[in-house]
């Protein structure tokens, strides 16, 4: 029976000039008014601010990021192009249209829309006509697309949020988490990076109808790149977010603010406090042994594990807590082990905040114990069994 042990890694990083702390978190000392908050480092997965990050809230227009998500795919894999046209229907123009008095590119009934024109309703303006047009004319209905979304979801190990419409209008199965937004952010810019332009666009003209790019932090010159802001009745404000300034690059997702114009105050707030108050730190070097793991049945007891990449992790310039590193892996690695051989995670922790999960793997190859060797590990397993 394998048992789930835990290889504690003691640097209390005094190689980093990093004291012991006697309490606190990452964010000690700074505060927002959301509800719902995770933010994250992106080039290095640093996670800086989390608080209910995986509660359950209303999409709203957050939806918007998979119904993106879901078209680009399409455009990538050559299913559509930019080119290909779809029909304006009644059920699209009046649930997104002009008489639905929501957010809207007035696309006109019975017309006809390039998708390229389509995505910019959706990016610039977070049109919910151009979205349900997109669905309908990519699926048949927009009941269909809503399966493709979710589809795309489960495929990007999305494991919570789910979608009942293309739009994010009020649907009980509208249901997404702040986690899940930042991952679903980082899937469009890393998959996507051709499309991220359009979240730019400072303004959209449809209709002889022009519209300003309907994410507020834009204007503010911090350093946004997309994506999109949402609104419920039950769930308040919320927004997702993307900054690459300084040299940094954060991805932020918030829910549950009080109004518009808190939302665009903590965001800048949340936004220049991490710009500010972290810097890089390398933890280990591309090939730097971590940690060992036991092997069973060995011609050797134990194997070497490193990460296939270089770990850095941003911490506050002021850090006074104890960063404490994890290696979780299967116990014990079963002979024979081959190099690169994946077998755990390095989790690392900044006092009690997790703030990255690294893959690691086999440094070196482990044969075949003698018929002696496997039985010695046979009883010692035995022995953990029991206990």
């Amino acid at each position: 029976m394998h048992r789930r042990l835990s290889a504690f890694l003691l640097f209390f990083l005094m190689l980093l000039g990093v004291a012991h702390a006697q309490s606190g978190t990452p964010q000690a000392g700074f505060d927002v008014k959301a509800k719902q908050v995770y933010l994250i480092e992106a080039e290095t997965g640093t996670v800086l601010f989390a608080r209910a990050e995986d509660e359950l809230v209303p999409a709203a227009s957050l939806a918007k990021l998979m119904t993106m998500a879901t078209v680009f795919k399409a455009l990538s894999a050559g299913e559509i192009t930019l080119e290909t046209q779809y029909p304006v229907t009644e059920y699209a123009w009046r649930t997104g249209g002009a008489p639905s008095r929501t957010s809207t590119m007035f696309a006109a009934l019975k017309s006809n829309v390039r998708v390229e024109d389509l995505v910019r309703g959706v990016t610039v303006q977070f049109a919910n006509d151009a979205c349900i047009i997109l669905a309908e004319g990519m699926a048949g209905s927009e009941t269909a697309f809503v399966t493709r979304m979710n589809k795309e979801a489960r495929d990007l190990r999305l494991k919570k949020s789910t979608f009942a419409n293309a739009t994010g209008l009020p649907n009980p199965d509208n249901k997404v988490t702040m986690r899940e937004m930042v991952d679903l952010a980082r899937h469009l810019e890393t998959t996507y990076p051709e499309r991220m332009a359009y979240y730019l666009e400072p303004e959209f003209e449809w209709n002889k109808i022009k519209q300003r790019n309907r994410n507020p932090l834009l204007a503010l010159n911090i350093g946004v790149t997309g994506f999109v802001t949402g609104f419920s009745e039950e769930g308040g404000y919320s927004i997702v977010a993307a900054v690459n300034r300084d040299g940094k690059h954060l991805v932020l997702a918030m829910g549950g603010l009080e109004n518009d114009k808190v939302r665009i105050e903590e965001s800048r707030r949340i936004i220049e406090w991490a710009l500010s108050s972290f810097e890089r730190r390398t933890l280990f070097k591309q090939g730097e042994a971590i940690a060992d793991a036991s092997v069973y049945g060995g011609d050797a007891s134990t194997v070497p594990l490193v990460a296939g990449e270089q770990v850095d992790v941003f911490l506050p310039k002021d850090n006074s807590q104890k960063l404490v590193a994890r290696v979780v892996y299967t116990w014990p690695v079963r002979a024979p082990v081959q190099p690169d051989k994946a077998v755990g995670t390095l989790k690392i922790w900044n006092d009690k905040q997790l703030l990255r999960e690294v893959p690691v793997k086999t440094a070196g190859a482990v044969g075949e114990g003698t018929l002696r060797m496997r039985a010695l590990d046979a009883l010692i397993e035995l022995f953990f069994f029991w206990i």
